[in-house]
């Protein structure tokens, strides 16, 4: 009865709230720092985190002569991330500046950290005079590339601090590191929140509130943010959204793939550790391929960034492999 294990209900609602807060944050970051370093960065602190807490709440199942060595990979992998941005960020500085001193038509921003206006202006002119813009904006990690991105993009990044972007990870990656915790006390009831004789949460019931509360906070927050917009992102409406169907397909198959990972996850937690079950934080490894292969990131960066970003994914793989090794086995 819901009167009687509503604490474990209320676990698992809690876990969905902090699950919806965490997706819509990365979905900022994304345009601040890039999908690969927004994904490693803030899954390395998911598994920092929430891969401690489920340790202790499971009554250390673990091993824990391995899982802390990947915890502390995991750690590394998180210090490479904010390097790998920072170095990026001074690469495309480097790209913009060369553009505009390469600039040979007389008009061109005064600083390449103005407003949108001032981009448009110098992208539009360049256009007509070098007659070559089209097939030149089609090179990934370009300085027009990168402009006729900024261009495009709901959120305006150009002339904002990295800070912003490194808030934003750090701030869903604890997020993320709650979601599971959270899961677990609901299924595990380690705190002894029920009455004597209440059964427990199964995963399919708790994953049911689980994904109630996701749904739910994810609606309202939205429909907050259409109408009052952060980080100066356009206003917009219910109306225009239900009406703008494009990319929607990608944006519904996006949630059905992250409920079913997240089930999936919760099932193998119960059965061998919610610890172990971070492993599905390797998520970072597909998302680094989609953003560098498909979305060229890093396209034409130094080779500084390039280091970095390889020692990032090292130290990742690692660190998922040795968490892998660590599970144990639910009395």
């Amino acid at each position: 009865m819901v009167q009687d294990n509503w604490p474990s209900v209320l676990f698992a609602m809690a876990g969905g709230v902090v699950l919806s807060i965490g997706n819509l944050t990365t979905q900022y970051a994304w345009a601040f720092v890039g999908l690969s370093v927004t994904e490693v960065v803030s899954s390395s602190i998911t598994v920092v985190i929430g891969t401690t807490l489920n340790y202790y709440l499971d009554d250390k199942i673990n091993k824990a002569e391995i899982l802390f060595p990947g915890v502390a990979c995991f750690l590394i992998a998180v210090c490479l991330g904010s390097a790998v941005h920072a170095s990026n960020a001074a690469d495309n500085k480097a790209k913009l500046d060369s553009y505009k001193n390469e600039s040979k038509d007389g008009i061109r921003a005064n600083s390449i950290t103005d407003s949108k206006q001032a981009y448009t202006k110098t992208v539009d002119v360049n256009d007509a005079e070098k007659g070559a813009a089209s097939t030149e904006k089609a090179k990934f990690g370009t300085a027009l590339f990168l402009i006729d991105l900024e261009k495009r993009r709901a959120i305006k990044i150009f002339g904002k601090s990295a800070i912003i972007g490194l808030a934003l990870t750090f701030f869903a990656g604890v997020c993320f590191s709650l979601f599971s915790p959270a899961f677990n006390l609901a299924t595990n009831d380690q705190w002894h929140t029920l009455k004597d004789g209440v059964p427990h949460l199964s995963v399919y019931t708790a994953f049911f509130y689980f994904s109630v509360s996701c749904f739910v906070v994810a609606l309202i927050l939205n429909l907050i943010f259409l109408y009052r917009p952060v980080l100066n992102a356009p206003k917009s409406s219910l109306k225009a959204y239900i009406n703008d169907w494009n990319g929607r397909g990608w944006a519904l198959l996006a949630g059905l793939l992250c409920g079913f990972g997240n089930g999936l996850q919760f099932m193998g937690g119960q059965a061998a550790g919610y610890a172990a079950a971070d492993a599905v934080q390797a998520l970072p490894l597909v998302s680094t391929f989609w953003g560098v292969i498909l979305f060229g990131e890093y396209r034409r960066s130094s080779r500084k960034t390039y280091t970095l970003l390889v020692g990032m994914l090292f130290m990742f793989v690692a660190a998922v492999g040795i968490l892998m090794a660590s599970s144990g086995h639910r009395k």
